[in-house]
């Protein structure tokens, strides 16, 4: 798929800055993808990415970062022209009530979106809470 993207050499290009950026960065990305994993190896979950990218810069933002696995394109929501708590509804009327939402972000619009719904928010803003999500997911406390 990334291939077909960008072509050969500039996808051995991407791939050797992502390994960089995983290097400098204590493999954040690596770590993330092993939460988003968990999630969707569950057979009554599912991963849901809601961003204030427009659609088809987001959708290209999971293909490059290999985050495709995780988020199929039905379960990605642009927020860029109806906010974060309109797309947050169209979730619950999609998936409904009866079931249990975590949201995870690192900003206040996620938080609050996540409260007007009566959904837990699980704040990502630095590396130690990543990997407190991951163990969280890994122990089933998640």
């Amino acid at each position: 798929m990334l291939t077909g993207l960008l072509g050969p050499a500039k996808r051995d290009a991407w791939l050797q800055l992502r390994a960089e950026v995983e290097a400098l960065t204590d493999s954040w990305l690596t770590n993330a993808l092993k939460s988003l994993s968990i999630i969707s190896s569950r057979s009554n979950c599912v991963n849901v990415l809601v961003t204030t990218t427009q659609l088809i810069p987001a959708v290209a933002k999971v293909l490059l970062y290999s985050l495709g696995s995780a988020f199929p394109i039905e379960n990605i929501y642009s927020a860029t022209k109806i906010g974060k708590e309109s797309c947050f509804e169209r979730i619950v009327s999609r998936f409904g009530t009866n079931i249990t939402y975590v949201v995870v972000g690192d900003g206040r619009d996620e938080e609050h979106a996540a409260s007007q719904h009566n959904m837990p928010f699980w704040r990502i803003s630095s590396h130690s809470d990543l990997l407190a999500l991951h163990q969280a997911l890994e122990f089933e406390y998640l």
